[in-house]
């Protein structure tokens, strides 16, 4: 399996081989494979993923969620853990998946789902934003201990309001945890951000596609210009106030 590049990372979604093949080029250093992206994303084909695999050298992750909605049902759950057992056996990073009940992180579901596949990194996704209490829901991650991203783009309000929430996150997540920005994010939010923040990893997903929507597909060249802007603001960013040694 491809490890993570050390230093910033973008991560771009794929929902094709070509979305793929497009991220690699330009640069990106990991993929999130989805399908149905109008759909917020959903569990691709196995296919899809084998097929991906064979393309490309990246970290990938893999979407974990069967509908839109956050709580499911036990027949959901038995397909997601079949999902998960059969995700277990392919060179994939890890999984992506969220789920809640009444507005706080369903941990005993996700410790079941979990459990098919042990050898997984997990990225808990947007369903962090429906959250009442983000705090107290981080740190009920922590005790997943697969878990080691957190996809959020700061909840509502401008980006001023988002980028205070992104940073306290951060200092609740460390050392744990990192915090995946992703939602909205485009070359100037990733600017604000590093300038702002010890986050140093995005999640891109319309603003690597043109056209720059969810039935787009992803091109190099706008994978390239966001991973030179993250590079540069990697570079001339907030310095990382601590250090934390990383849990494998």
């Amino acid at each position: 399996m491809q490890k993570v590049k050390d230093g910033p990372v973008l991560e771009i979604i794929a929902c094709s081989v070509s979305d793929a093949i497009e991220a690699q080029r330009g640069g990106a250093g990991r993929l999130e494979i989805i399908r149905d992206f109008h759909r917020g994303g959903l569990t691709p084909s196995l296919d899809l993923v084998r097929d991906i695999l064979d393309a490309v050298s990246l970290p990938v992750r893999v979407m974990l969620r069967e509908h839109e909605s956050y709580e499911v049902d036990e027949d959901e759950i038995k397909e997601l853990c079949a999902t998960a057992i059969m995700l277990s056996h392919l060179d994939v990073d890890g999984l992506v998946l969220g789920f809640l009940r009444n507005g706080e992180i369903d941990t005993e579901l996700c410790e079941r789902v979990l459990s098919c596949a042990p050898n997984l990194k997990v990225t808990f996704h947007h369903a962090f934003e429906e959250v009442h209490d983000p705090l107290r829901a981080i740190q009920d991650l922590k005790g997943l201990t697969q878990v080691d991203r957190i996809l959020t783009h700061g909840a509502g309000g401008e980006w001023p309001e988002k980028i205070e929430r992104l940073s306290t996150y951060r200092q609740e997540a460390r050392p744990e945890i990192e915090i995946l920005a992703g939602g909205g994010i485009d070359e100037r939010s990733i600017q604000m951000i590093c300038q702002s923040t010890a986050i140093r990893e995005f999640h891109v997903g319309r603003a690597a596609r043109e056209p720059a929507s969810a039935s787009g597909v992803v091109r190099s060249e706008l994978v390239s210009a966001l991973v030179e802007t993250l590079q540069k603001s990697y570079e001339t960013g907030e310095d990382d106030p601590r250090s934390y040694p990383k849990r494998h």
